[in-house]
């Protein structure tokens, strides 16, 4: 008992405490938010997202006592493990309600799984430790190590898309380019990737893009005209919903139009616009507040761990909550086209949910470990320290 309680006296001490209580907060938020808007379906979002809490929490202490360095060490194991996931959603891949893509697959119990947001973790770890192999080499400033990361990359974007998820394939890439930022890939190879990504444009847009997701962008800027009634619906009604909060809000269980459901997908991707209605401009500043808290806090831990391993990854959770937020509320704001990302800690899904959780268990390694001595290291603890001295 005396170890146990030691050890659990350890961890409070190591970990990052003031982190843990920002995803507190931004999970309590989220779980309010989601009670509120409860009233208006059938289906327990609530339950699923609880169990997905649970889960997720208990995923992220754990992850956050091992070593990093040891989680790389399994980056082979993981890296079959997402290519199977990508995979195997191609042939039992379902659509759910509320998106049109085929990206889940179902689970006993009525609930469903979405693989590619898992493979967002397992990118992180797979390519930290590519990075880590270039750096340590030598390569990540040669052509064949650029194009070895743009390789590692496509993989997750080539079936993904193959999906129809073209929005986690969006945040696949800013991932990538702000790892291989910080990974120390030279400028030139951002140029040269953002002139070839300029000359794809016409390509994407009339080979890849289908006509619903080119309407989607016509959207953003017909907004006197048929997409008010069509594929800006979505967004109009969002920003109604936002706009009639006021300064306080309805009040939790009070707004009317989140009562008529009135927005679809209020309880997912559109989930700020409950904030906005029920809880007005102080509850959607808040809400973004603690979300920007969150990022800062990652970005501080990515500069005081003990390597760039380290490094890597708090950079790519980093950039998969970052991304995600600049994403989502862009959508709901009518600035960016609806592309189906999930608003991180808030929106309701527990693959989501449980993804981010994971993430910040990563962090947490990383912050935890960050005095520890590498264990390729010579000297690892006093002990070995005094015997090395003396011989």
């Amino acid at each position: 008992m005396n170890s146990f309680t030691k050890s659990i006296k350890n961890f409070f001490t190591k970990t990052d405490k003031l982190l843990w209580i920002l995803t507190m907060a931004a999970v309590a938020y989220s779980i309010l938010l989601i009670s509120s808007m409860q009233r208006t379906s059938d289906y327990n979002y609530l339950q699923s997202q609880l169990i997905a809490v649970a889960g997720g929490y208990i995923l992220a202490v754990i992850i956050s006592v091992i070593d990093y360095e040891n989680i790389l060490k399994a980056w082979w194991l993981l890296a079959i493990i997402g290519v199977f996931f990508l995979v195997i959603v191609l042939f039992v891949g379902i659509n759910v309600s509320g998106t049109d893509d085929t990206a889940w697959i179902r689970l006993p119990g009525g609930f469903s799984f979405q693989p590619s947001e898992l493979v967002k973790i397992i990118f992180i770890i797979t390519f930290t430790k590519h990075l880590q192999v270039l750096n340590d080499s030598e390569k990540i400033k040669s052509l064949w190590g650029v194009l070895s990361l743009i390789v590692h990359i496509a993989i997750p974007i080539f079936f993904v898309h193959l999906q129809g998820d073209d929005g986690t394939a969006l945040v696949f890439i800013f991932m990538f380019i702000f790892m291989i930022f910080v990974g120390g890939v030279q400028i030139r190879y951002f140029l040269i990737m953002l002139l070839l990504m300029c000359t794809g444009v016409p390509i994407v847009w009339n080979y890849v893009l289908n006509d619903e997701h080119k309407n989607r962008f016509m959207a953003i800027f017909d907004i006197d005209g048929n997409a008010m009634t069509n594929y800006g619906w979505q967004q109009y009604q969002g920003k109604v919903s936002i706009a009639s909060g006021g300064m306080e809000g309805y009040g939790l269980n009070n707004g009317p139009r989140v009562a008529s459901n009135i927005v679809p997908e209020q309880e997912n991707d559109f989930i700020f616009t409950v904030a906005g209605e029920e809880l007005g401009f102080i509850g959607c500043t808040l809400l973004l507040l603690i979300l920007l808290l969150i990022i800062i806090k990652i970005v501080i831990n990515s500069t005081i761990a003990r390597d760039n391993t380290g490094k890597f990854i708090c950079v790519g959770v980093f950039s998969m909550i970052a991304s995600q937020t600049v994403i989502n509320i862009g959508m709901v704001l009518g600035l960016l086209p609806v592309i189906g990302i999930t608003l991180p800690f808030f929106s309701s899904g527990g693959t989501s949910m449980l993804t981010v959780l994971i993430g910040i268990g990563l962090v947490q390694s990383v912050y935890t470990h960050k005095d520890d001595v590498k264990s390729t290291g010579v000297l690892k603890n006093n002990k070995y320290k005094y015997s090395y001295n003396i011989y």
